[in-house]
C-alpha cells in the first residue's frame, strides 16, 4: 500500500483548513461589494427617472405606477435587503429595462463571456509564456527586445482602443482578450523565469551538460510555479475585467453588453447582480490560485 509523503500530506491539511476562512473572506468581500455598487448607482445623476415617462400617450395615473415600482428602489437598504432576501431563495429580480428576470439574462450572456475568456486566456497564455521560455532558454537579445518592444506597445493601449482597432479591422472580437493578457503573462513570466534559471542548483545542471528542455522541466519550471500559479489568477480576472468594455464595444452578447444596458438604463437590480458576479469571479480566482500555490509550496518544503 504506498504511503502519501509528509509533506504532500500537509500541503492537503493546509489547503483545507484554509477553506472555511477562505469561503468567509468571498462572502464578505462578495457582499460589500454588491452594496457599494448599489450605492453608486443610487447615488448617480438621474437616479429613479424612466424615460417611459415622457411617452406622451400615458396617462397620470400610468406615470404615478410607474414610479410607485420604484419606490422600493429609492431607499438603498431596503432595496438590498430586499435584494439579499431574494438571493436566499434563488431569485435575482427583474430587469426594469430589459423585462425579463435577471437570472434568466445571466445563465444567457454569461457562458459566452467565459467562452471569450477562455480563449482569450489560452491564447494570452500560450504566446506569452512560450515566447518567455524561448527568450530565457536561447538567452537571445534580439529576441528580448522585439518581445519587449511589441509588449511596450500592447500596454500603452487600453483594452477600450484595442476594441475599437479591432471592429475598425473587423477582426475577430473574441481575440482582443488574448492581446489583453498577452503582455502582462510575457513581462511576468520571462523575469520570474529568468530569476529562477540564475539559482545555484539550475547553474550546476547547466554545468552538467542537461539539455535545455531537462533543465527548464526538472528544475526551473518546479521553482516558478507558485508563483506561475498566482499569475493564473490575476489574468482570469484582468480577461473578465477586459470582455466588459470589449463585449460593450464590438457588441457581442455578453456580460460586459448587458452591464453597458443596464448602466445605460440605470438598472439597479441588474447592476448590483453584475457587480456581485464580476466580485465572485475575481475573488474566487485570485484565493483559489493563491491556494493552490502556497499548498505547493508547502509540499515543495
Amino acid at each position: 500500500m504506498r504511503a502519501w509523503p509528509a509533506s504532500r500530506c500537509a500541503g492537503d491539511i493546509t489547503t483545507l483548513s484554509a477553506l472555511p476562512k477562505l469561503a468567509a473572506k468571498i462572502l464578505i468581500t462578495v457582499l460589500i461589494g454588491g452594496f457599494l455598487g448599489a450605492t453608486l448607482v443610487r447615488l448617480a445623476p438621474g437616479f429613479g427617472v424612466d424615460e417611459e415617462e415622457l411617452d406622451a400617450r400615458l396617462s397620470h395615473r400610468s406615470i404615478q405606477a410607474m414610479r410607485d415600482t420604484q419606490d422600493g428602489d429609492g431607499n438603498l437598504f431596503i432595496f438590498y435587503f430586499r435584494y439579499l432576501n431574494r438571493l436566499l431563495h434563488g431569485d435575482l429580480g427583474n430587469s426594469q429595462t430589459l423585462q425579463r428576470p435577471v437570472l434568466q439574462l445571466v445563465a444567457e450572456r454569461l457562458p459566452e463571456t467565459l467562452k471569450s475568456v477562455a480563449l482569450g486566456l489560452a491564447l494570452g497564455w500560450s504566446a506569452g509564456f512560450l515566447l518567455a521560455v524561448a527568450i530565457v532558454m536561447s538567452r537571445a537579445w534580439y529576441l528580448d527586445l522585439a518581445g519587449s518592444l511589441l509588449v511596450g506597445v500592447l500596454l500603452c493601449l487600453p483594452a477600450a482602443v484595442l476594441a475599437l482597432l479591432f471592429v475598425l479591422a473587423q477582426a475577430p472580437s473574441r481575440l482582443l482578450l488574448g492581446l489583453v493578457v498577452f503582455p502582462k503573462i510575457f513581462r511576468y513570466s520571462r523575469n520570474l523565469l529568468a530569476r529562477s534559471s540564475a539559482l545555484p542548483h539550475v547553474l550546476t545542471a547547466r554545468a552538467k551538460g542537461l539539455g535545455n528542455l531537462h533543465v527548464l522541466v526538472w528544475h526551473i519550471l518546479p521553482t516558478a510555479a507558485p508563483q506561475l500559479l498566482a499569475l493564473l489568477g490575476v489574468t482570469v480576472s484582468v480577461a473578465f475585467t477586459a470582455s466588459i468594455p470589449m463585449e460593450a464595444l464590438c457588441d457581442m452578447p455578453g456580460i460586459g453588453q448587458l452591464a453597458w444596458k443596464a448602466a445605460l438604463g440605470r438598472d439597479v437590480a441588474l447592476l448590483v447582480n453584475l457587480t456581485m458576479i464580476v466580485t465572485l469571479v475575481t475573488l474566487v480566482a485570485n484565493s483559489v490560485s493563491d491556494m493552490v500555490g502556497k499548498s505547493f509550496l508547502v509540499s515543495e518544503a
